[in-house]
């Protein structure tokens, strides 16, 4: 059986503190930019949303884990733009129908980056091969 992502996976410590390491860059990116639809919250949303779905996107497509790929490829769709049409439809539409048609290539980028960042399932030390 094809394995492509699990609790421990998403428990691994380093995993976790790049997590929080990339939505506190995107907070900080949120003050000290003047875009109308960059916000906390949505820090938050597509930040976890991609934590979740980047890893699956990533094996489905590097491993060819074929059956995978529809979810992996419905994780990206819905971190990428699903998220952030909801969050945005309903906070504030002016802001939706100003701002979408350019953040999809910066959070596809950034989604990009954390699917390569996330794609290993494995400790910190067995990353960089200091585990005897």
């Amino acid at each position: 059986m094809q394995h492509i992502v699990s609790i421990k996976d998403y428990l691994r410590p380093w995993k976790i503190i790049t997590l929080l390491f990339g939505i506190g860059l995107l907070i900080i990116g949120s003050y000290l930019t003047p875009a109308i639809d960059w916000d906390i919250p949505i820090s938050f949303i597509m930040g976890i949303a991609t934590y979740i779905f980047a890893p699956i996107t990533a094996r489905s497509m590097f491993r060819r884990y074929w059956k995978w790929l529809p979810l992996g490829i419905f994780g990206a769709w819905l971190s990428i733009d699903g998220v952030y049409w909801a969050y945005w439809a309903w906070q504030n539409p002016y802001a939706l129908t100003m701002m979408r048609s350019g953040q999809w290539q910066t959070s596809t980028c950034l989604y990009g980056l954390c699917a390569c960042l996330w794609y290993p399932d494995c400790s910190f030390k067995e990353l960089f091969g200091l585990q005897r």
